[in-house]
């Protein structure tokens, strides 16, 4: 018996367009952390760190869009974007000691300036939203 493997498949979007959170796990859940694309239904991810989430969120994202391409769906454009599907760029001021330390960490962790901003951005959205669960939904871009 022979397993049909799923082609990878080229996004019209690539995974940066897509709008994501990230939320802490409980520790009944295992802890860690959980990635999800509101605007790709079914396709989530986790991981022990911040890194291990976007890496296996990358590839959950992957996923999703090969299997979608597969079945011959439709994959949804995203919604947080402008029309060309470029992100929207967000320009913020910081006090020298912070743009240092944001820095530092960065390059520590081996990332980007950005890629680090928008996972602690991500992450304290996430971590805002797990607190009143009773208020409407908001999704990080």
């Amino acid at each position: 018996m022979s397993v049909k493997k799923i082609k990878p498949a080229t996004p019209p979007y690539p995974f940066e367009a897509y709008g994501h959170v990230i939320a802490p796990l409980s520790a009944d859940d295992g802890g860690g952390y959980m990635i999800t694309f509101p605007d790709l239904p079914g396709c989530m991810s986790d991981g022990e760190t911040m890194e291990e989430v976007l890496v296996n969120g990358r590839d959950a994202f992957n996923s999703w869009i090969a299997a979608q391409v597969d079945m011959k769906r439709h994959i949804p454009e995203p919604t947080h974007y402008d029309e060309e599907g470029k992100p929207i760029k967000f320009v913020q001021r910081l006090p020298r000691s912070l743009h240092a330390s944001l820095q530092a960490r960065a390059k520590a962790e081996g990332v980007s300036l950005n890629t680090l901003v928008l996972t602690l951005i991500a992450e304290g959205l996430g971590r805002h939203e797990g607190l009143t669960p009773s208020e409407p939904s908001r999704h990080a871009a």
